[in-house]
C-alpha cells in the first residue's frame, strides 16, 4: 500500500505543474496533462479473462470495447488523438489481475482502466484503484463495494456502470411500492456477498419509504428453503423480493409455490434466463407470478440505431451480449474525453469533473448519473415476467424506469 501512494506522489512530481511569475506575490499553475496522455495518443488498459472457463465471456468483451474504439479512431480520434486499448489476460485470478493492474499503471502508465473484470479480481484489487487514484470507468460485476452515495477523494475514480445489487434491492422495493402498491414486503436472501447486497439496498428503500420488510434467510445453493418461506408466508406481506441467483432462487420459487404462496416475486436480473423461466413456471402457473429486473433495452430509435452501430463494426458477436457491455464500458468511458474537447487539459481530475457534469445515456438502456459522488451503477431498469408462450420465456411487461418513476 505505501509502495502505491509513493508512486503516485512521484508521479506527480515527475509531472510537476510549472509556476509563472506573474508579480512578486502572485503566481500561476499551469495544468499539465496526465500520464497516458500526449498530443496524438489516450493510452488505457485493462485486465480480463480470455482463457480458461471465462473465456466466453472475456473474449466478446474485449471485442466490444475495441470495436467501439475503432469507430472513434477511424473517425479521427477525440481532439485528433487515438485512443489506444491495452489488454492483459489475468485467468481470472486475483493474484494475476493485481499484478497486471500494476503493471498497467506503474509500467505502461495508462490513463484509464475501462472495463475491470470479474468479481474476485474486483474485489482484490478495488483498494489498489483508489490508491492509484486512477480513473476506472465500467466494472464487470455488481458487488456492492463498487456502491457509493457519495464519492470523494480516493473513492472518487470508481465509475461503475453495471447493475450492483445494492442499487437494484433498492429498485425493487421502488418497484413493490411503486407499481404494485405493497405496504409491506418480504424478502428472501442468502447469506452471500450477492443476497446481502440485495438486502442493504431493499433495507435502504424500505427504510426511506416507511414500509415494512420482512427479512428470512437461506443458505446460497440450499435445496431446502421451507423455513425460510413459512417466515414470509406467515407475516402476510404484500410482495415477495428473491434475494438470490441462481443456484437459489429455483428452490425458493418452488417452496413458496409448494405452501400456496399467493403474492407476486421480484428477482434481479442475473435471474432473467430461460434456463430459471423453465424450472419454475410450471409449479408457479396460476398462483403467482415471478418478475425480474432488466438493464439493457433496444427500445425506441436511438437504441435501435447503436444496435445497427454495434452490429454493423462487430458481425461475428452481433447478438452477444457480452460483446455489447463491451461497447458500452468503451462508449462511456469515450463520453468524458469528448467532454474535455477543446482547450481542456485531459487530467485525471478534470476528466472525472467531466463525468460527473451530465448524465450519461447507455446506448442500450438508460441514463447513469455520477454527480455529487453518486457511484451507484445501473439507475434505471425495466420489467419482464415469466411467459411459457414466450421466446426467452420471460416477456417485457414494462420499459426502463428510474426509482423517482416508479415512485411518481
Amino acid at each position: 500500500m505505501m509502495f502505491k501512494k509513493l508512486f503516485m506522489i512521484l508521479t506527480v512530481m515527475a509531472l510537476a505543474t510549472t509556476l509563472v511569475a506573474c508579480g512578486p506575490k502572485e503566481e500561476v499553475v499551469e495544468e499539465v496533462a496526465a500520464q497516458g496522455i500526449t498530443d496524438t495518443e489516450v493510452l488505457i488498459a485493462n485486465c480480463a479473462a480470455t482463457s480458461g472457463a471465462f473465456a466466453p465471456v472475456g473474449v466478446p468483451f474485449i471485442a466490444g470495447i475495441e470495436a467501439y474504439l475503432k469507430t472513434v479512431n477511424d473517425a479521427g480520434g477525440i481532439d485528433g488523438r487515438t485512443i489506444k486499448f491495452l489488454h492483459q489476460d489475468d485467468e481470472f485470478d486475483p493474484a494475476k489481475g493485481k499484478a497486471c493492474l500494476a503493471s498497467m499503471v506503474e509500467d505502461e502508465k495508462v490513463f484509464a482502466i475501462v472495463g475491470h473484470f470479474g468479481t474476485p479480481v474486483v474485489g482484490a484489487t478495488l483498494e489498489d484503484l483508489k490508491d492509484y487514484g486512477i480513473p476506472s470507468v465500467y466494472f464487470a460485476t455488481g458487488i456492492g463495494k463498487l456502491y457509493n452515495d457519495k464519492a470523494e477523494g480516493r473513492d472518487r475514480g470508481i465509475m461503475p456502470v453495471q447493475p450492483i445489487y445494492v442499487t437494484e434491492g433498492q429498485i425493487m422495493v421502488a418497484r413493490a411500492v411503486g407499481d404494485f402498491g405493497a405496504k409491506s414486503i418480504g424478502i428472501i436472501y442468502t447469506n452471500d456477498d450477492a443476497g446481502k447486497d440485495i438486502l442493504a439496498g431493499a433495507q435502504k428503500k424500505a427504510a426511506e419509504l416507511g414500509v415494512t420488510l420482512v427479512e428470512a434467510q437461506v443458505a446460497p445453493g440450499t435445496d431446502d428453503a421451507s423455513a425460510a418461506v413459512t417466515t414470509i408466508k406467515e407475516a402476510n406481506v404484500d410482495f415477495i423480493i428473491g434475494g438470490a441467483i441462481q443456484a437459489t432462487i429455483p428452490t425458493i420459487i418452488k417452496e413458496l409455490a409448494a405452501q400456496g404462496n399467493d403474492k407476486d416475486v421480484i428477482t434481479t436480473y442475473v435471474n432473467v434466463a430461460p434456463v430459471i423461466a423453465e424450472a419454475v413456471m410450471n409449479e408457479v402457473a396460476g398462483k403467482f407470478d415471478v418478475y425480474g429486473n432488466g438493464w439493457v433495452s433496444f427500445e425506441g430509435e436511438d437504441r435501435m440505431a447503436a444496435l445497427n452501430e454495434f452490429a454493423t463494426a462487430l458481425p461475428e458477436y452481433a447478438a452477444n451480449a457480452y460483446a455489447m457491455t463491451g461497447w458500452i464500458a468503451a462508449t462511456f468511458f469515450v463520453e468524458g474525453l469528448r467532454r474535455l474537447e477543446g482547450d481542456k487539459v485531459i487530467t485525471w481530475e478534470n476528466y472525472l469533473d467531466a463525468m460527473e457534469s451530465a448524465p450519461i445515456q447507455n446506448p442500450f438502456g438508460g441514463v447513469i448519473d455520477y454527480s455529487n459522488g453518486l457511484r451507484a451503477g445501473t439507475q434505471e431498469m425495466n420489467l419482464s415476467k415469466i411467459n411459457p408462450e414466450a421466446p426467452t420465456k420471460w416477456e417485457v411487461v414494462d420499459g426502463l424506469r428510474s426509482m423517482d418513476d416508479l415512485l411518481n
